[in-house]
């Protein structure tokens, strides 16, 4: 993987003292294996923290990555350096797996920072994904009222099309607002990716309330697609 946008691992191998600059796991001296606990997902790739990101090259790495730690090239190594192998690859796992998704590397990448996402912000007995935003109160509760008297009717085997055809429109119009959800995380993403620490600040706590927007919005659309789902009409 390209190494113009890395930083360097903060570590040197503690086999030969050599830097550890493609990965926090493995030496590129002499191919030890490093005790990875402390690395953070975009050190394991040898990252910048950045949100934009070359997916492509990422999986290359991985898969690399994967081989060179995968615990038969450690047979007759040390008992900890067995170890260290299979805590790495479970670390390089949960890295990939992470970093590829661009809300899961938003998500990571906020609460690096410091921010609290989703339920972690919720505090005792709150649901803030289950708080509809400010500007869409009056929407929720109109549709609220239609899943209810869509449940009811399927209760009773009854249909109505011109209900199903509301959520069906309902449902077309959240999509469209999580596609707008989505390109306005692109744009604060693109924002902290270039900005000084004000702007980074700034887009983070955007990308905060935009998450949380988006999660209330996806939460509907779910709703939706399950009453319809199991609608006759």
């Amino acid at each position: 993987m390209a190494t113009s946008s890395t930083t360097s691992v903060p570590a040197a191998c503690w086999a030969c003292n050599a830097a550890l600059t493609d990965s926090a796991l493995l030496c590129p001296a002499c191919n030890k294996v490093q005790p990875g606990s402390g690395a953070d997902y975009f050190q394991v790739f040898g990252l910048e923290r950045r949100l934009s990101l070359d997916v492509e090259a990422l999986e290359r790495e991985f898969h690399r990555l994967s081989r060179r730690l995968h615990p038969d090239r450690f047979a007759r190594a040390s008992a900890q350096e067995q170890q260290w192998s299979l805590a790495n690859t479970a670390l390089l796992n949960d890295a990939y797996r992470t970093l590829r998704d661009p809300l899961q590397r938003t998500e990571y990448l906020l609460k690096l920072t410091g921010l609290k996402i989703g339920e972690e912000n919720s505090g005792s007995g709150k649901a803030p994904d289950r708080q509809p935003p400010a500007d869409l109160l009056e929407e929720v509760f109109e549709l609220n009222m239609q899943l209810e008297e869509m449940r009811m009717n399927q209760k009773m085997g009854e249909d109505d099309p011109t209900l199903h055809r509301d959520l069906t429109q309902a449902r077309t119009h959240f999509e469209s607002l999580l596609a707008t959800v989505d390109n306005d995380l692109t744009a604060q993403g693109a924002i902290w990716d270039s900005g000084d620490a004000a702007a980074q600040e700034k887009a983070a706590n955007a990308m905060a309330a935009l998450l949380d927007r988006r999660r209330y919005l996806r939460n509907l659309v779910r709703d939706v697609n399950e009453v319809l789902s199991t609608a006759t009409v």
